[in-house]
């Protein structure tokens, strides 16, 4: 799985072919959450530094636009709708 990256992670890192696929392995688990689970781990983790929801809400939204596999845009009150239901 991914020998090329491996292949070009190995020849341009010091890692070898197994630290390589692990590290390839766990950037893809990483961007393989969802949407609606991004946008609620994101909203704890700033929660938790003390922001309010105004900021936190406009952070989520600007992130949401660097994830691997942009998600459509959503709205603030989408957002909120996520993380409260």
């Amino acid at each position: 799985m991914h020998d090329d990256l491996v292949d070009h992670l190995t020849r341009s890192t010091p890692l070898s072919r197994g630290e390589a696929l692990r590290v390839i392995q766990d950037v893809l688990a990483y961007f393989d959450e969802t949407t609606v689970e991004f946008v609620r781990r994101r909203h704890r983790e700033l929660q938790a530094l003390g922001l309010v929801n105004t900021e936190i809400f406009g952070r989520i939204e600007a992130d949401l636009k660097y994830r691997a596999v942009a998600p459509p845009e959503l709205t603030l009150r989408q957002l909120r709708r996520i993380v409260y239901g």
